[in-house]
């Protein structure tokens, strides 16, 4: 079990690869010497981290402008790699997306597509491919899910539930396959400086929250992959995040549930902000 060996006739898809997390794994893998299929809404980006890779680590990278959350978006995704001839040896499941607020207050429509990218892409991509990983032997699925995995957060419920489902998808199939030849990790990141939160509008979460919490993408991205090589069922990179993971499965709810409540109203922007 782990990473497949680099090969010419294989890549490694990694989702959301625009940027954050899915950006620098796709850079940590192209250091391995991994083609690359990367996927995201935002070609341009993805035309430039792909040039970037070829050029400095001699791989293939090849563009796909998908919108994951729509079933057509992954359906075209599929058949284009399948047209290229392109065998998904690695999986990386990263695109995702985020939002603050109370259930009452957020809008319905982006918590249905929370779901949607979060939960269902993931689950109908890792369903197409992961029968060919275990015909072969071979294969690896990393899923990025969240320290927000461990724990309900009022607040930020709709999220946390979907990165509970990764969590719990994730572990459930790692177990399925043991012996296969496939690894599947789930990695469960608490706080890293991307992107992620100013789309979330949590921007000022940055500025008020100690630099020791935060987990550079770098380190990430290296845990993640380090991990799936190693065949690991979970990875929470950082001391801290892994105690707040224990903490947050081990806590009663009584009293996890109002601190969780208070963190996270003090850390969206305030009116007029």
């Amino acid at each position: 079990m782990g990473l497949p060996q680099p090969s010419d006739s294989s890549v490694a898809l990694v989702t959301g690869a625009s940027a954050g997390i899915g950006e620098a794994i796709a850079r940590e893998l192209a250091a391995r010497g991994h083609g690359l299929a990367l996927a995201a809404r935002r070609e341009e980006r993805l035309v430039a981290l792909a040039e970037e890779l070829r050029s400095q680590h001699g791989i293939t990278a090849d563009v796909h402008r998908a919108d994951l959350g729509d079933e057509a978006g992954r359906d075209a995704l599929v058949t284009a790699l399948a047209e290229e001839g392109r065998e998904v040896a690695i999986l990386v499941n990263n695109a995702g997306i985020g939002d603050y607020e109370d259930v009452i207050d957020a809008d319905r429509q982006v918590l249905l597509r929370m779901v949607r990218l979060n939960c269902e892409a993931l689950l109908d991509l890792t369903s197409r491919y992961l029968p060919g990983m275990a015909a072969r032997g071979s294969g690896a699925v990393i899923n990025i899910a969240s320290t927000a995995a461990f724990q309900p957060l009022p607040g930020n419920a709709t999220y946390a539930a979907t990165k509970a489902f990764v969590l719990s998808f994730s572990e459930a199939i790692h177990a399925e396959l043991g012996g296969s030849g496939v690894a599947v990790t789930a990695v469960c990141p608490g706080p890293v400086k991307t992107e992620f939160a100013a789309v979330a509008g949590v921007a000022d979460a940055e500025r008020t929250t100690p630099d020791l919490v935060w987990t550079p993408v770098q380190d990430v991205a290296k845990a993640a992959v380090d991990g799936a090589e190693k065949g690991k069922r979970v990875v929470v990179p950082g001391l801290l995040n892994r105690a707040g993971a224990l903490g947050g499965q081990h806590v009663p709810r009584a009293l996890a549930l109002p601190v969780a409540r208070r963190i996270w109203r003090a850390a969206r922007p305030k009116p007029g902000s």
